[in-house]
């Protein structure tokens, strides 16, 4: 090949390449609606993607049986604790909740709920940390309510694919 050819073919992929990561995560709104998710995230070419494995609640009473409720809390407050470990875990890889473009959420039924999961607590954990003033990004998102988790204290468990910036 001519080195002519071969320069400005090494120019043009570099500037591919430089285009592509320019480029930001697009997210779309669902029409006509403020629920607070991304009906999709598009994600240009040359980003790195981290998948996040599922996260369950730490203990919040260490005197009650590690496989009971009590132990977790009620749903909101386990999703308040995924959250907050799944957000300590992405900044020690220098990423944040911001940067997640995709959740899957499984939430377990729960007796005081009819035995159905209980979504409206899941809500008040996820609004705090999503679609905030101080955190605006929403990812797309799928919340499955499941028959069990590992632990049967567990209500919540949620895992994340973040794109890195």
């Amino acid at each position: 090949m001519h080195p002519r050819f071969r320069h400005a073919i090494v120019l043009a992929l570099l500037t591919s390449a430089a285009t592509a990561q320019g480029q930001e995560v697009k997210r779309y709104k669902i029409p006509d609606s403020d629920f607070p998710i991304s009906a999709a995230v598009e994600v240009p070419a040359g980003k790195a993607t981290v998948y996040v494995s599922g996260s369950v609640p730490p203990v919040i009473d260490a005197k009650a049986a590690k496989d009971s409720v009590a132990a977790y809390g009620d749903t909101k407050t386990q999703t308040v604790g995924v959250l907050t470990a799944i957000d300590k875990q992405l900044k020690g890889m220098g990423l944040g909740l911001g940067d997640v473009v995709k959740m899957q959420v499984f939430l377990v039924g729960d007796e005081a709920h009819g035995g159905r999961m209980d979504f409206a607590g899941f809500m008040a954990g996820y609004r705090q940390f999503f679609g905030t003033r101080e955190q605006p990004k929403l990812p797309a998102r799928s919340a499955f309510q499941v028959a069990a988790l590992g632990n049967p204290g567990y209500r919540v468990e949620i895992e994340v694919i973040a794109v890195r910036p």
